[in-house]
């Protein structure tokens, strides 16, 4: 960060007690700091690269934090603790452009754990409450008055088109090292249509979406262990929820690390799978619609194949936009995805008997 701590907190309604700078998070997009000592704030420089419209993205934050402040609220919550709460600049704007054209903004630090990986399955249960909970207060909130921050960006056949003219283009030589790689994903494009032409008939309502469902934009709570409040909001548009269960689970369920080199290491974990079923069906429950439960074992395949068609065309466009820490990482990245898809097809009967066992639960 060229400009001071001080030099850009100054444009914030905020008065800090230490400027110094600590590092948060292992995100992969935007620049994530701690500051403040007694009071603390989140400070990130927004990479415009990827949210070229910063206005359009904190339009769509204000709008949901707003409505999950109130339903927080009525239910007895401590808004400040389970929604992000954004710091206005003294201009009274929700991000700052900067002197040195760089772009910020400010949040309230929530107090709480937040993990990168799985410590244990029922984790998960509670990290599946907070996104199911996070679904349910938004339920009557309308997505059409949503932007839409990245276009087409859970849209897998677009997702697959754009792997397409990654290989054909092949930028900057990568193709012929990754051709197991690219029949892999070729040889499953039917899939990619299946939930966005659900939509478009009108079976699988449009919905407001995380559409980043990781763990680790999960803050829990330190003593008892729940899900608190849910973070990350950058790509909250209308999308179905089908996108945000399945990514939940191809990162929660998978066995190894995202950029595991070792393969034999990444199968999808069954235990994870259900205690995630559970907690998502406990909150949604009833405003889930059958053809929404009918496909939730499948979003994880769907999800966690475009993640890996993703890596592939980063990779095969030379890492343009996810940020890389090693050679291939992309490609490694790419094939954990790919693995995992494999795993998934093989238990997929499974997880359709676990979903319905959960159903039966809960209605019981």
């Amino acid at each position: 960060m060229e400009l001071t701590v001080g030099e850009i907190v100054s444009h914030f309604s905020v008065t800090l007690d230490n400027e110094e700078l600590i590092p948060y998070g292992n995100g992969h997009i935007n620049e994530t700091y701690v500051v403040g000592k007694k009071k603390k704030y989140i400070l990130q420089r927004i990479n415009t690269n990827v949210f070229s419209d910063p206005k359009v993205m904190m339009d769509n934050i204000i709008a949901v934090t707003a409505h999950l402040r109130k339903k927080i609220a009525v239910t007895g919550g401590d808004p400040d603790r389970e929604t992000l709460t954004p710091i206005y600049t003294k201009e009274g704007k929700p991000y700052l452009i900067a002197e040195d054209g760089k772009c910020y903004r400010m949040y309230l630090f929530v107090e709480a754990l937040c993990f990168d990986r799985v410590e244990n399955a029922h984790q998960l249960y509670h990290a599946a409450r907070a996104f199911g909970r996070f679904q349910r207060y938004l339920d009557d909130f309308s997505a059409d008055v949503l932007h839409e921050v990245i276009p087409r960006f859970h849209d897998t056949p677009n997702r697959f088109a754009q792997l397409t003219e990654a290989i054909r283009e092949n930028r900057v030589g990568r193709l012929a090292d990754v051709q197991a790689e690219v029949d892999f994903a070729l040889s499953r494009e039917a899939d990619t249509h299946i939930v966005v032409d659900a939509i478009a008939a009108g079976e699988v309502p449009l919905r407001v979406t995380h559409n980043d469902t990781k763990l680790n934009n999960v803050m829990f709570d330190a003593k008892t262990g729940e899900g608190l409040c849910v973070i990350d909001l950058d790509t909250v548009m209308p999308g179905s929820l089908l996108y945000d269960f399945g990514d939940a689970l191809r990162f929660g369920a998978n066995a190894g690390d995202e950029d595991e080199l070792d393969l034999s290491k990444i199968y999808f974990r069954m235990d994870c799978f259900e205690e995630f079923a559970r907690g998502f069906i406990e909150e949604l429950g009833d405003t889930l619609t059958p053809h929404e439960i009918e496909l939730l074992p499948f979003s994880v395949k769907l999800m966690t194949y475009e993640c890996g068609i993703r890596f592939l065309a980063d990779h095969l466009n030379g890492d343009t936009y996810f940020r890389v820490h090693r050679e291939g990482h992309n490609l490694d990245r790419c094939r954990t995805q790919f693995a995992l898809v494999a795993d998934i097809e093989k238990r997929m009967d499974d997880m359709k008997a676990i979903v319905a066992r959960c159903l039966a639960e809960r209605r019981a």
